[in-house]
């Protein structure tokens, strides 16, 4: 506690605004369990960049917080480019001081010497990573914590090939950051090197989303739309972008189209979560629409429904999706001719699917650690193959490389393009992706997320994956375990021969057991917020469209049992 005590009472300096050191002294008076959570380590990089609760603290989003990031980017930038005018361009979402800190961040920069082009107003995530490239930037921020709550803010980094940092750069970027102290940040702005962008950019994104995500679908004229933003940054975009394509029947949520900070018609402002499409979904009954589209705050992740075997709108989740976008793109490419240089990308967490359908069409399919970031990272060390599209379990899909991180926009296009050449030939997406399960065998997930807060919460979630490595599970449902990855150690092992086989991705703290009928249980914890997460996979064979209902309701009873087998109940 004392160093968490002198850690504290550094921000009583002169460097830090009254109102800071009041706050400061207030908790050292008199809340000391507040003070422990505020300064007992600094925020760190996860999946997705910085994320964390807006406050004063080391451990809190903040001026000086993000200054400090600023400024130790700055230091790095100047080294890795010592004779060049250096660059960069900083979008934010909806947030809460989102605008406040984005213009914070820009006038380190430029106090830094930096030209720095700063959107004028809220943008997307994947129109910033587009932007980077296009503008010839030496990096991007995004100031965004994607679908945390209301009081999270973040801080995301991406270099010159528009994809987010990723090892070694990530740490050499952390250790300029920690080399400094708070009063070394420059906060003497130069307004001459801040450029506000908007129009000319936007104009350009649009563009490239329209061109990368759509594919000559079939009777648009007859495809109902609704399209929620959940009060986030897609409404600046994916409305556009539709009507580009020639999308007219699309019906927008108008009580979640004003950007909002406090997301008030939602628990969580979550694609992933039902409950934030209910009111979506209700719009869609009343007016017969064929798909529901909803995006998180920064437009990286999306959700959709669609009509089932019944008629009924259901929610698909992130693996379903992904696995019916990559099959479309790759008969896509067949149409034209595979050069044989191509590639599909996934993550270790998400559906073993994927691969099967790669598999199917002879294409690669690159496996990464989970994070788009990883993904971004395989298209700038493999120049000489051709990306054709990757996504991940959480809701993330990337088409093309123009955009080097999860894009809702151009997604969104894709499955609207997906769905509606479908229904002009009879189908659906819906039974277009059973037609995949019967192709290539029904894949069934289930994702079981603990949140755990604070310190005691961080305490428990290193116990809890610390168990989980310490007492192995030998069977699930009866299908004894024969393969467990652990990418701390880097080793993937065969516990019925023997074997060993190296990992060769990073070290992360993930442990995946697979059994001899091919279910899987993965663990990790989340990279981005106070959660250990436990991904379930299983698998069964589908003989034909019409067993579907049957299987279904058998892999969801497996699931069910694998949940209760090993105590994931929440």
């Amino acid at each position: 506690m004392q160093d968490i005590l002198k850690t504290a009472q550094s921000w009583l300096s002169d460097f830090f605004e009254p109102k800071v050191k009041q706050e400061v002294q207030h908790l050292i008076d008199n809340d000391q369990e507040e003070l422990k959570e505020r300064f007992y380590k600094n925020l760190e990089f996860g999946t997705g960049g910085m994320r964390g609760i807006m406050g004063v603290g080391t451990n809190r989003i903040n001026k000086y917080t993000l200054g400090k990031n600023t400024q130790g980017l700055s230091n790095y930038l100047k080294k890795q480019y010592p004779n060049e005018e250096l660059k960069v361009v900083i979008a934010y979402d909806c947030r809460h001081n989102s605008d406040t800190l984005a213009r914070t961040v820009a006038e380190v920069f430029s106090a830094n010497g930096i030209k720095v082009f700063l959107f004028s107003e809220l943008r997307t995530t994947p129109e910033l990573s587009f932007s980077v490239r296009y503008l010839g930037c030496h990096a991007g921020i995004v100031l965004t914590a994607s679908h945390n709550p209301p009081e999270y803010n973040g801080y995301k980094v991406y270099w010159t090939d528009g994809g987010q940092i990723v090892p070694p750069q990530d740490g050499e970027i952390i250790d300029e950051i920690n080399a400094i102290n708070f009063e070394d940040v420059n906060f003497k702005a130069n307004n001459e090197l801040i450029e506000l962008i908007d129009k000319e950019v936007d104009e350009a994104f649009f563009e490239a989303s329209v061109k990368n995500g759509s594919f000559g679908a079939e009777g648009k004229d007859d495809f109902k739309i609704v399209f929620t933003s959940i009060h986030g940054t897609s409404i600046t975009a994916i409305p556009e972008v539709l009507k580009r394509a020639g999308y007219k029947n699309v019906t927008i949520i108008e009580e979640q189209a004003t950007p909002d900070g406090n997301f008030p018609t939602v628990e969580s402002p979550n694609p992933e979560e039902p409950e934030a499409l209910q009111m979506a979904l209700e719009r869609a009954e009343e007016i017969g629409a064929d798909m529901v589209v909803g995006t998180d705050p920064d437009s990286d992740r999306l959700g959709i429904a669609v009509r089932n075997l019944e008629g009924a709108l259901e929610l698909l989740n992130g693996n379903q999706t992904m696995v019916l976008m990559t099959k479309f793109l790759l008969d896509q490419y067949q149409k034209k001719g595979f050069k044989g240089n191509e590639f599909v990308a996934t993550t270790i967490v998400s559906t073993p699917m994927v691969k099967k359908v790669a598999e199917g069409y002879a294409v690669e399919c690159k496996t990464s650690l989970t994070g788009f970031k990883w993904i971004g990272k395989m298209i700038k060390d493999f120049p000489d193959s051709h990306f054709i599209g990757g996504g991940e379990e959480s809701f993330g899909y990337m088409v093309g490389d123009f955009v080097r991180d999860k894009d809702a926009v151009t997604s969104t296009l894709l499955a609207c393009e997906i769905a509606s050449q479908a229904k002009a030939n009879g189908s659906s997406f819906f039974k277009e992706l059973i037609n995949c399960y019967v192709q290539f065998g029904f894949y069934k997930e289930k994702l079981i997320s603990l949140t755990k807060k604070g310190i005691s919460g961080a305490e428990e979630i290193k116990q809890m994956l610390k168990e989980f490595k310490e007492n192995p599970v030998q069977s699930v449902q009866g299908s004894p375990v024969v393969w467990v990855e652990d990418y701390n150690t880097s080793i993937a092992k065969n516990v019925q021969t023997g074997e060993e086989k190296v990992l060769h991705l990073p070290k992360s703290n993930v442990l995946i057991y697979e059994t001899a009928d091919g279910t899987r249980v993965a663990a990790r914890p989340s990279g981005t917020e106070p959660k250990v997460k436990f991904y379930i996979t299983t698998n069964a064979k589908l003989e034909k469209a019409a067993d579907y209902k049957m299987v279904n309701s058998q892999l969801d009873a497996k699931i069910a049992g694998i949940i209760a087998e090993l105590n994931l109940g929440q």
